[in-house]
Formats: structure tokens, sequence, C-alpha cells
């Protein structure tokens, strides 16, 4: 059950971060009775010990002044406290449901390997891997210091902390980072989650850099849940994170195994690298685990795939657009209507393109403001969007325009001093609508396209036609697809079936012209 191909990947989930608990109606049945009497019970006990844990995590450190915290826990409060909270933290998963946990394999000692990567990462319950590793320590949220009893849990551990929001919070963390990892076994081993976000475990998506940055040996460690059903992921989309608490609880146990894999030492170029370095850990765990690694990440809170330096959504927001628009009886025409009424408005002049929902709704021709705040999600965190970014990225799927036709509106609506060659910024923006996903890194893009300093509309549908990395992105992203012909005339379709993971490929016979 555990061990998944590329093919059965690809067909079983459209990507890595979409899980449902399948079961029977009798397991759903099962689920019912038994869950109405353990959950209760077991969640109860997990409480009581938590709220015992809670107290004597804050007393580790209390009492001692800044530069003490600064510095690794030592003598009677690392002897008395850790036994304790190991215990107790073992407790708490014994108590959901967790009997045993099978080991294989050895753990490397500190000296050998001051960092464990472990992967694949499937939810809040990953963290029992913390009982068999001593409670290594661990780089989480400065957010997260605030909840109960998970804060104290973090500042008993001495914690790296990082907030995703502040720039300067993630330079001090890698510093801090870094540090302990070349301390020479002044501080405790580390252990992370390069994947940096949960899956559903049939691939391995790419890995960040952050345990690799200081070029040590790390030790790689394979989660695995041999059990019949798959109760315990929590992903992007798909079951919820009580979801997966209540059917693993409601489980009379649940299985997990933890492997140690042997240690994984650095060359001089992946020292250099760190990308490098975390992509070839990422084979070598991939490979015993028997899935595929891929190229896909969580980015702003978004799934994609990377190629190119360009983002390229999972879920193509122009994809969820059309299936909206159908669902509330808007056919080709309707459509076909709409992206006329949306390009109207881009070329009147207006200053700014970014319009709220309700002014998507009356573009579009809806009735319902919260349709029109949907799309508005599909592209953005707000309730506005760019007209843009919708009349390009639609344009695209449904095959209203030819290709090279599509580049001369998207580059006439990017230009708009009508200099004949756009800027970096101005290709970020270009690329940006037609994917439906802002794209923050484009400088191999814009190397490759641009002519002494010039970015024009030949030299970019060049470079995005026949150069072999974007003409990829082209012929799977920007090109009329059968999910849009079948949109647009009226079967709305599930077809994430043919979302594809860039490391793998899919050929088209779609003409540029």
């Amino acid at each position: 059950m555990e061990k998944h191909d590329c093919h059965s990947a690809t067909h079983e989930y459209p990507h890595p971060f979409v899980h449902e608990v399948k079961m029977t109606h009798a397991q759903r049945i099962r689920g019912i009775i038994l869950g109405s009497i353990l959950f209760p019970l077991r969640v109860t006990l997990a409480a009581i010990i938590f709220l015992i844990i809670w107290p004597l995590a804050r007393l580790r450190l209390a009492g001692l002044s800044e530069e003490e915290r600064s510095r690794p826990v030592e003598g009677w409060r690392r002897w008395f406290f850790h036994p304790v909270i190991l215990y107790l933290s073992r407790a708490v998963f014994l108590s959901l449901g967790f009997m045993w946990v099978k080991v294989k394999g050895r753990r490397a000692d500190l000296k050998e390997a001051p960092v464990l990567v472990v992967a694949p990462h499937s939810s809040f319950l990953d963290m029992l891997v913390l009982c068999p590793t001593q409670l290594a320590t661990v780089v989480s949220r400065s957010e997260n210091t605030s909840l109960p009893v998970i804060g104290a849990l973090l500042e008993f551990n001495q914690s790296v902390l990082v907030s995703r929001k502040d720039p300067e919070s993630r330079k001090k963390a890698v510093a801090e980072l870094t540090g302990r990892l070349t301390s020479n076994g002044y501080w405790p081993q580390m252990l992370m989650f390069p994947e940096g976000t949960t899956t559903n475990g049939t691939a391995l998506i790419k890995f960040k850099p952050g345990a690799f940055l200081a070029g040590v040996p790390v030790q790689p460690v394979l989660l695995r849940y041999p059990n019949s059903l798959d109760t315990v992921r929590w992903t992007f989309k798909g079951t919820k994170w009580y979801e997966a608490l209540w059917h693993t609880v409601s489980q009379i146990y649940t299985n997990m195994t933890i492997e140690f894999l042997p240690v994984y030492k650095p060359s001089q170029e992946e020292k250099n690298d760190p990308n490098l370095y975390a992509d070839n850990v990422q084979k070598v765990m991939a490979k015993a685990l028997g899935v595929p690694a891929t190229d896909y990440v969580m980015e702003g809170g978004v799934p994609v795939s990377k190629l190119g330096g360009l983002s390229l959504p999972v879920e193509l927001p122009a994809r969820e657009t059309l299936s909206l628009l159908h669902k509330h009886g808007a056919g080709a025409q309707e459509v076909e209507a709409a992206l006329r009424r949306i390009i109207d408005q881009c070329q009147s002049g207006a200053e700014e393109s970014e319009i709220s929902a309700d002014e998507l709704a009356s573009v579009l021709g809806l009735m319902d403001k919260k349709t029109a705040i949907n799309i508005c999600g599909f592209y953005s965190k707000d309730d506005s969007v760019d007209l843009r970014q919708i009349y390009l990225s639609v344009a695209a799927l449904s095959g209203s325009l030819s290709f090279k036709s599509l580049l001369h509106k998207a580059f006439t609506l990017f230009d708009k001093d009508g200099k004949g060659s756009l800027s970096a910024e101005e290709l970020s923006g270009l690329m940006g609508a037609l994917l439906g996903l802002p794209q923050k890194n484009i400088a191999e893009l814009y190397a490759q396209a641009s002519s002494n300093g010039q970015l024009t509309e030949e030299h970019l549908l060049q470079a995005l036609t026949t150069h072999p990395t974007y003409q990829r992105v082209v012929n799977e992203y920007l090109q009329p697809e059968e999910a849009g012909s079948q949109l647009l005339n009226g079967k709305a379709e599930n077809n994430n079936g043919n979302i594809h993971n860039v490391s793998g490929s899919i050929s088209y016979n779609k003409k540029f012209e």
C-alpha cells in the first residue's frame, strides 16, 4: 500500500496535494461505532497528558537569562526534564492509538549526522518521529509559540523559530540553523521535514534547501503508515486535519514505521550548491520509498511545479474559472462574450486593470457575487483580481485564440508605453497573467528572450516556442486542452488526471499559428 509508481500516483491522485480517506460502507459504519467510543476517551486522555506536559516543559528553562537560553540546556535540567517529556510525549501518541512503532535501521549519532531529514510529511501526527529520535530539535514558525502546550514544547525543545512574513526573521533563522549544524556537537541533533508541507505520499515534492545549507552530512529518515486505511494524511485539498484525527483515533490501532537510511555525505559540489544537495537526497529517499521525486512545491500557499524559474500552477485557475462559470449556466457563447467584454475593458485606457468582485460579476454577467468572489480567490488572496489574468489564462485554455495571437494581446497589454519592448518586471506580469499565478523569478526566461537589453514580442515568441524548456510551458499550460473544450461545450469533467509533473512529458499536436 505504501509503494506507488509514477503511473499509479498520477491516476489515483491528480497531484501530491490532495487526499481523501477512501472507505467502504461497512468501514464507515464501523468507524462511526468505534469513533463514538474511542474518540472522546482517547482525546480526553491525550488532553490530560498535555496538561501535565505544559508546566513541566516551561520549567525546563524557567529562571534562565536570555543568554543562558541561547545555549544548549545542560546539567540537571536536561537529565531530569528530557526523559520525563519524552515518555509523556510517547504516552500522548499511545493514547491516540499508536500502540507500536517499528524502527528500521540505526539512527546516526550527532557527530555522524547533525541533521535528520524526514519524508514524506503527511500530517501533524508525524511528530511521533521525535520520540525515536530523542526529541531532536526542530524548526518551527514563530507564530506557533503562542499556541497552548505547543508553545511550551517549542521552548522546551529550544527550537529554531522563523516568521514566514518577515524576511529578516528568515535570515536570522538561516544563520542560527547553520551555526547549530556546524557546532561540532555543541548543539543537539536537529530534525527537519524538507518538503515544508504535507502531501498524500504518492510522490516526494521538491526539498527546501534549509537542511542542506550548512553542507554537513544528513541522515534520511522515511515515514510509512502501513495500515489498511490511509487515515493519517492531511493535505492542501481533501481530508481536513480534524477529519484525519477522527478517522485515525477511530481505528483500534495505527501502525507507523520509521526507517533510518545510511548517512548521506555531500560531495564538494553539493556543499557549494545546497539545491543540488537537496535534490540528490530527495532522489535517494524517493527511490527507497518507491515513489517519484518531483518538482512540485508549495509556494505562497499554492501548489506549483517549477520549470525554468517559472512557477506553474498545479491546478489551473482558468480551469477552475471555466468549471465554475459552467455550473452557473455559462456556455461557450457566454464565455466568449465575457472574454470580449474583459478585453474591451482592458484596452479601454483605464489606468488600473485590477477590479473588485462586484465589478467582475458585472463583466462576467454573473448574478451571484459569491461566484465572482470565488473566481477572484483562484487568482489572488483578496476580493479583487487583475482582469488581464482572467482574460489571458482563460483565453489560453479555451482556445479562443492561437498562441501567437494570445501572446500579441498579452504583449500589448503589458507594454503600456507602446515602446515595443518589455522590462523584466513587465515580463513577470505578462507570464503571471498567462499562467494565472504571480511569477517571482523570470530572470532565466528574460535572459533567454532578450537581446541587447531589449525584449521584443518577436524574441519572446521565439523563446517560448523554440526553447525546449519554455516550449513545454507553452504546450502544457498555454495551449487549449481537452478540459477547456469540454467545459466550453457544457461537459464539466474532472480532468485533474491531466495535470502533470514537469519532470514528465506530455505530447501535444498543437499549432502556434
